[in-house]
């Protein structure tokens, strides 16, 4: 299991479609998940049942369970697994302000990149940031990632256009 003494990582639950819910259609994150209309609780339950496993489909996303609270604090997502080329994204979403700036980012890190390097056998996890969101690209570069690329004008969000990072962690076991 994917835990340490504050938080787990674990499988996306039928019990969690009303957090989802409230997460995916919350505007406020729509500027990083690319969203430009909501979801229905129907389209998200489809989504929860038709998680098969990610050699399939090619993503896995992981709610992150709060221990101190028992509340599901956010989601890290493993997303385009590449088993031949052995690279994933990574993205994680603290759902709400009050729950950030708490460590919780780093000890998802912590327990999700040791899972991507030793079980998955991945060479190579990467990340998309926004060029405005400092505390997440502080957080990826502590962890040694390393600033790959910017994308110009990537993401247009309420009437600006944001410049985009990629951000490259290579094993450091194969290193």
């Amino acid at each position: 299991m994917l835990k340490d003494d504050k938080v787990q990582l674990r499988a996306l639950e039928t019990t969690d479609l009303d957090t989802l819910f409230l997460w995916e259609n919350n505007p406020d994150h729509w500027k990083v998940s690319h969203t430009v209309a909501p979801f229905s609780r129907q389209l998200l339950a489809a989504y929860i049942d038709a998680i098969n496993d990610i050699y399939t489909d090619k993503q896995l996303r992981l709610v992150i369970e709060d221990l101190e609270s028992g509340e599901a604090a956010g989601t890290v997502d493993l997303f385009d697994c590449d088993f031949k080329n052995r690279r994933t994204g990574i993205g994680i979403l603290i759902a709400e302000p009050e729950n950030r700036g708490k460590g919780l980012g780093k000890r998802v890190l912590s327990l999700v990149l040791p899972y991507c390097f030793g079980t998955l056998g991945f060479h190579q996890v990467y990340c998309n940031i926004l060029d405005d969101n400092v505390n997440s690209l502080a957080l990826f570069e502590k962890f040694g990632f390393e600033r790959a690329g910017l994308k110009k004008d990537w993401t247009f969000h309420n009437g600006r256009f944001y410049d985009e990072w990629t951000l490259q962690k290579l094993n450091p076991a194969k290193h």
